[in-house]
Formats: C-alpha cells, structure tokens, sequence
C-alpha cells in the first residue's frame, strides 16, 4: 500500500502539468482556476462536514487563511497556468519544482527558521540547475520568443506556492485541520481567481466539450482532492520527511509526459539542469528541520467549536 500511495501520488501530480496546458488555452486560466478552485472547495467542505470536522475559523486565523489562499491557491496557479501557454509544461513542472527552495528561503527570512549547510546546497543546487536549462534559451532569445516570459512566470508560480506553503505551515500550527485549511483556502483562491477575471474584463466561459470538462474535473478532484488525500495518508504511514520525496518526483513525471505528448526534447541542458534541480529538492526537503518553538498547535479546547 505504501508503494502505491507513493507512485500514484507522484503519477497524478505529475500528470496534472499537461492537463493544466490544455485547459490554460481553453480560456482565459484566471477563470479555469476559479472553477477548479471552487469545485476543490465544494468537495472538501463536503468532506469537512461528512467527517465531523468543524468548519469554523477563528478570527485570528482568517487573514492568514485568506493570504494562504491567495497565494497557494489563487496567484501561483495563475501564473502557472500562463506559463504553460508559454513553454512546455514539464519545463515548467520543473520550474516550479523550486518552490520548496523559495519556501525555505521565505522561512529563514520571515520566521527565523534555520537554514542547513545540506538546504543551502540544495538552494544554490536549484539555482544553478535552473540556469543549466534556461540560459541556452535565453542566449538564442529573440523578440518574438516566448521563453523568457514563460520562464519568469513559472518562477512566480514557484515563488508564490513557496510563501503559500510558509502560510500555510503558520496555519497548520495553530490548530487548523488540514481538509477544513484546504476547503477555505480553495475558496479565497476561487474569489481571488474570479475577481481578477472580473476586474480584467475576462469572459467566464470556457469551453464546455468533454476535453475540457474532463480535464477540469481530473485536476480538481482527482489531481487535488483525491491526491492531498493520499499524500497525507502517506505522510501519516511513512512520516512527513519521507513523504515529500514525492514531490521531487513530480517534475520526472511532468518531463516524460512532456516528451512524449509535447514532443519536448530532452537534450543535454535540460538533463543535466533537471538532476540538478532534483537534487536540490531532494536536499531542501531532507533537510527540513523542525518547526520553530512558538508555532505549537492550539490546543483542542481552544478552537473554535
């Protein structure tokens, strides 16, 4: 069972890149986010109540939920789901890939959490492993080229999923159960993903063939709900350290399907930056330490009942 739960887990968030390319050039993404949002918000309230949880927040917590979700769940798949109109998507799995280096990197800044001699390889790894795939494209750039845009909307993805998680890890520790943090989130996300459509005059329809129907609800329910629900099932059997190694696997994943369904070429940089980058995340993620003393859970008589 630990074997499956670990290669399925990989499998379906690996695979999610490619399907995000197809739904972000089915729309406009910031309205495809708001949809896959609120579907994953539907189904893990649904879930919340059906469990017993309760679902209500203190008002401490809301603010940093409301941040969480703008960040993890709203602005990191945006700008995700534009860069893979951009470039292919397994460059951008991997890209993205790096948000463990910028959530460690948003912890030592913010929440005075150490940084390890092992995370700072793992950081500089990542760094130079980015450069090793980039920069041969960057040197061929030409005004009409879409790499550098692609490239730098990927690292904001990176870079907002990195804070969403530090946000995220503030949230956990105050007490808050993860499926209820999940279905509030989503939903800040959803809001946030339709008031930007809104505000930019973006049209809400989409596409309503079996493609793209199909697409959304495997992203929402299987690529989300279902996985966070095996991965924390993993993290419960295995532990949390080990568990996360999942997550260096993905981008493997996101590349193979690339080259096979993309026709990406995997050529000598982009070898040589993704063992770079992997093992930077391999390295950040082993070196995770403990959280620092004044983030302990709430007590269970202090949540909101």
């Amino acid at each position: 069972m630990r074997a499956f739960l670990f290669a399925a887990t990989a499998l379906f968030w690996g695979s999610s890149a490619i399907v995000t390319g197809q739904q972000a050039i089915s729309g406009a993404p910031e309205v495809s986010v708001g949809y896959r949002m609120a579907l994953v918000s539907l189904v893990m309230f649904t879930w919340s109540v059906a469990s017993g949880q309760k679902i209500a927040l203190r008002h401490t917590d809301r603010p940093w939920v409301v941040l969480q979700g703008v960040l993890f769940f709203g602005l990191a798949f945006i700008t995700f789901y534009h860069s893979t109109t951009l470039i292919s998507s397994g460059i951008a799995a991997l890209i993205l890939s790096t948000s463990s280096l910028f959530a460690a990197l948003v912890g030592w800044l913010f929440l005075s959490m150490p940084v390890s001699a092992r995370m700072l390889v793992g950081i500089l790894s990542g760094i130079a492993g980015l450069a090793v795939i980039a920069l041969p494209q960057l040197a061929i750039l030409s005004s009409g080229s879409q790499t550098i845009g692609g490239v730098t909307l990927a690292l904001a993805a990176a870079a907002c999923t990195g804070c969403g998680t530090v946000v995220a890890m503030r949230n956990q520790h105050a007490g808050i159960p993860i499926v209820v943090l999940i279905s509030w989130a989503a939903l800040c996300g959803a809001l946030f993903s339709f008031a930007l459509a809104l505000f930019g005059d973006m049209s809400f329809q989409v596409d309503v063939s079996v493609t793209y129907l199909a697409g959304l609800a495997y992203l929402a329910i299987i690529a989300s709900c279902v996985t966070f629900f095996m991965y924390f099932s993993l993290v419960q059997r295995i532990g949390a350290a080990s568990a996360s190694y999942t997550l260096a696997l993905v981008p493997v994943v996101a590349l193979l399907l690339s080259a096979v369904f993309e026709n990406l070429t995997i050529d000598a940089y982009v070898l040589t930056g993704s063992m770079a980058v992997l093992m930077g995340n391999i390295l950040v993620l082993s070196a995770q330490g403990k959280p620092p003393v004044d983030m302990k859970p709430v007590p269970a008589k202090d949540r909101p009942q």
